[in-house]
C-alpha cells in the first residue's frame, strides 16, 4: 500500500504543477465508476462551456499513464438526456493528443465536438472508458476456502486540463461488503454504493486518490489467446471456429483444492471460481459443438451471436473496414476441393473487452470463373451418386414387415421409447431432490421449519406418484426380451435413485430436528456431514449411469 500511495503523491505533485490549458470550462461533471466485474467501466457525462473568445472545437480528455496503459475502450457520444426518444448512438471523434506543456506523467485524447463552440456556448457529452487489470487482488493468494478482496485506486476529483464548476462521482460495487475505502469530504455510502461530492470550483488537474478494498467474488475469466477463424463460402455458408485459452485473472489459489467440499458448498468453497462460459451465438447458428483438450464437453446447454477470415479460392483486392485499430495480415489456407489455397486476412487484437464486440466489413473481388472449379468436380461426383442411386432403385432389398428383422427393430423402438419415459422419470425425482436441498437453505436463511415441512410433504406425495408411474414400465422391460441388454443397467439406476432418495430424506429431517431443537448451524452441519459426503457420491452414481444408458 505504501508504494501505491508514493505513486499517487507523486502523480498529484505533478498534475498541480500543470498550467490551465484554455478558456474552456467544465460547467458540470458526473462520473460513474463501475466496479461489478473485473472489468472496470468508467461512464462520465460532462457538459463544456466557452468562457473565452475563440471559437473551440477540440476537447481535451486526461487520464494518469498507468490508467491509460490499462485501457481497453474509449468512446465519446452527444448526451441525449433522460426521458428523450434514444436515438441511433453516433461517435463522436476521439484521437490521441499530445498538447504542449504537459506532464509526462498524463496522456491525453481529443475529442472532436459536432460543431465549434462560440464563446457562452455549451456543449455536453458522455465518454465510456473502459480497463483491464485495474483490479489488484489484495491478498494475492487465497485458500479455497476464503473470499476474494481486491483493491482499485483513482481520483474522487475529474482529471481535466480545464476548470470544473461542480462535479460528483458515484463508484458501484458487486457487494455492500466493503473492507475498507477513502473517506473525504461529502463522502456517502448506500449499501453497494460510494458517493463522493458534490465539489465546487474545482482547479484545472485537481487531482484527490482514493483506494477501495471490496469483496469481489465474481470470476475473473480472461482469454490469455482468443482465436477465431471465420470460412466464408459463396454456397451459403459461413463457418466459425474459435480456440480459447483461459486462466482466472483474480486471486492465485494456495494449498490443495477439494472437488468435494467445492461440490457440496460451491457458494462457500471456491466461491470465486467460474464455473461455465457464456457464447452468445447468431439466432441461424447450428451444428455447433464445443469440446477442450481432453475431449467433448457435455455439460452444456445451447440456447438459440481479434478474428480470422478465410475468403473464397481466387478471391482479389482484399480490403478491412474495422471500427479499431487492429493489426492484419494476409496468409494462405488448404482446404477442400481447393487447388491454389484460400486466402487469410488476419485481424489481431490485444486488451480486447466486450465493447469491441462490433461488425467489421471484409471486401474483395472474386471471378465468376473461380466459381466453375468446384462445381465441376461436384458434377463428376453426382454423376457417380446418381448412377449408384439407379443401380440400389432396381435391386430389390426391401425387408417383410412380417420378417424377424422387421419385428426385432419395431421390438427394439419399443423398448427404446419405454427406456426415454424411465430416464425422465428419474430426471423429474432428481429436480425433486434438488427443491428438498433448496427448501433447507431457505430453511438456514429464515428459520421458517412451516414453510420447509410443507417443501417435505409436497415432495413425498410428488415422488409416491412417480413411483406409480415407474412401476408398468418396469414391467414392460423384465417382460421384453429385447430389453435383456439394457434391463441390469435400467434397474441398477432405479434402485441407485431410490437410495439417494432415502438419504435425502434422511438428511432432510436430521436438519429440521436440528432447526426444532434450536441446535446451532455448525452443529447441524455436523450431524449431516456425512450423510452429504454419500448423497455427493450417489447423485455421481445417479448421473453417470443416465449418461451410461443414454448412450445405448
Amino acid at each position: 500500500m505504501k508504494s501505491f500511495r508514493f505513486c499517487f503523491l507523486m502523480l498529484t505533485i505533478a498534475i498541480l504543477a500543470s498550467p490551465a490549458l484554455s478558456d474552456l470550462v467544465l460547467s458540470k461533471v458526473d462520473r460513474r465508476i463501475y466496479l461489478t466485474s473485473h472489468i472496470v467501466r468508467i461512464s462520465s457525462t460532462v457538459k463544456v462551456e466557452n468562457a473565452g473568445p475563440e471559437k473551440e472545437s477540440l476537447v481535451l480528455l486526461a487520464f494518469p499513464e498507468q490508467q491509460a496503459k490499462n485501457m481497453a475502450y474509449l468512446m465519446a457520444t452527444p448526451h441525449e438526456g433522460k426521458g428523450k426518444v434514444k436515438n441511433p448512438v453516433v461517435a463522436l471523434p476521439v484521437e490521441a493528443a499530445n498538447p504542449k506543456d504537459m506532464p509526462a506523467a498524463l496522456t491525453f485524447y481529443s475529442v472532436s465536438l459536432p460543431k465549434g463552440l462560440a464563446e457562452g456556448d455549451s456543449f455536453t457529452f458522455d465518454v465510456l472508458a473502459v480497463f483491464t487489470h485495474a483490479l489488484r487482488p489484495i491478498p494475492e493468494q487465497i485458500t479455497q476456502a476464503d473470499i476474494q478482496l481486491v483493491l482499485y485506486q483513482d481520483s474522487a476529483h475529474y482529471l481535466s486540463p480545464y476548470a470544473v464548476k461542480v462535479q460528483s462521482l458515484s463508484v458501484k460495487l458487486p457487494d455492500s461488503r466493503i473492507e475498507s475505502y477513502t473517506k473525504l469530504e461529502n463522502t456517502k455510502i448506500h449499501g453497494s454504493e460510494i458517493k463522493y461530492g458534490p465539489y465546487e470550483n474545482l482547479p484545472s488537474f485537481s487531482y484527490s486518490p482514493i483506494a477501495v478494498h471490496f469483496e469481489s467474488n465474481l470470476p475473473f475469466a480472461v482469454a490469455q489467446e482468443l482465436v477465431r477463424e471465420i470460412e466464408i463460402s459463396h454456397w451459403g455458408n459461413v463457418q466459425v471456429t474459435e480456440h480459447y485459452k483461459l486462466i482466472h485473472g483474480g486471486a492465485q489459489s494456495k494449498g490443495e483444492f477439494s472437488r468435494l467440499d467445492f461440490l457440496a458448498r460451491p457458494n462457500v468453497r471456491g466461491a470465486s471460481a467460474f464455473r461455465y462460459l457464456v457464447a452468445n451465438l447468431p439466432p441461424r447458428a447450428h451444428s455447433v459443438y464445443y469440446r477442450d483438450e481432453i475431449g467433448n464437453i457435455s455439460t452444456s446447454h445451447l440456447r438459440g451471436d481479434s478474428k480470422k477470415v478465410v475468403l473464397p479460392e481466387g478471391s482479389s483486392d482484399i480490403s478491412v473496414a474495422a471500427s479499431f485499430p487492429v493489426e492484419q495480415w494476409q496468409e494462405t489456407k488448404i482446404s477442400h476441393l481447393d487447388i491454389d489455397g484460400r486466402p487469410v486476412v488476419v485481424l489481431k487484437k490485444t486488451n480486447v473487452v466486450p465493447q469491441h464486440n462490433q461488425f467489421f466489413q471484409v471486401y474483395y473481388h472474386f471471378s465468376q470463373l473461380s466459381m466453375l472449379r468446384e462445381p465441376l468436380m461436384l458434377i463428376s461426383g453426382f454423376f457417380f451418386f446418381f448412377v449408384a442411386c439407379i443401380v440400389y432403385m432396381h435391386a430389390d432389398i426391401s425387408i417383410s414387415k412380417s420378417s424377424a428383422s422387421y419385428l426385432a427393430k419395431q421390438q427394439w423402438e419399443e423398448v427404446q421409447a419405454v427406456i426415454q419415459q424411465v430416464q425422465n422419470i428419474i430426471s423429474r425425482c432428481l429436480t425433486t431432490h434438488d427443491n428438498l436441498e433448496a427448501s433447507l437453505r431457505d430453511l438456514s436463511r429464515t428459520g421458517n421449519i412451516q414453510a420447509c415441512k410443507a417443501a417435505r410433504k409436497a415432495a413425498d406425495g410428488l415422488l409416491k406418484e412417480l413411483s406409480k408411474e415407474l412401476k408398468p414400465l418396469l414391467t414392460f422391460l423384465q417382460s421384453s426380451p429385447s430389453a435383456a441388454q439394457v434391463l441390469p443397467k435400467v434397474e441398477e439406476l432405479v434402485a441407485k435413485e431410490r437410495e439417494l432418495q432415502e438419504k435425502v430424506m434422511v438428511k432432510h429431517s436430521t436438519v429440521v430436528d436440528g432447526y426444532e431443537k434450536k441446535l446451532g448451524a455448525r452443529d447441524i452441519e455436523n450431524r449431516v456431514a456425512l450423510q452429504q459426503q454419500k448423497l455427493t457420491a450417489l447423485r455421481q452414481e445417479v448421473d453417470d449411469l443416465l449418461e451410461f444408458i443414454d448412450e445405448i
